[in-house]
C-alpha cells in the first residue's frame, strides 16, 4: 500500500518538476513571455468570479457590485487590506 502512494506521489510531482528545469534554458518568444505573464491573473480570476456571484445566491447583482467597486479602487492602486474591506462593507450595506 505504501509503495503505490509513493509511487503516484512520484507521478504527480515529476510533471510539476519539470518545468522548473527545463524552462530557464529555453529562451521564449516576447508574445508567449506576455501570455504566461497573465496566466495567474486569469487563473485568479476564474477561481474568485463565481464566488462573487454567489455571496447572495438570491440577489447575485449585491456580489457583482462589491467585485466592481473592488476592481475599481484596484485600477486606483488603493491598497489591497483597504479593497477588502471597502467591498466587503459595500456588501454589507447592500446586503
Amino acid at each position: 500500500m505504501m509503495m503505490i502512494i509513493i509511487g503516484m506521489a512520484l507521478v504527480t510531482m515529476v510533471p510539476r518538476f519539470i518545468p522548473v528545469f527545463i524552462v530557464d534554458r529555453i529562451q521564449f518568444p516576447e508574445w508567449i513571455n506576455q501570455w504566461l505573464n497573465v496566466i495567474p491573473y486569469a487563473a485568479l480570476g476564474a477561481l474568485i468570479f463565481p464566488g462573487v456571484l454567489t455571496v447572495i445566491p438570491e440577489r447575485p447583482w449585491i456580489g457583482f457590485v462589491g467585485g466592481l467597486v473592488a476592481v475599481l479602487l484596484a485600477i486606483f492602486r488603493v491598497q489591497t487590506i483597504l479593497i477588502v474591506v471597502i467591498a466587503s462593507g459595500v456588501i454589507f450595506l447592500l446586503a
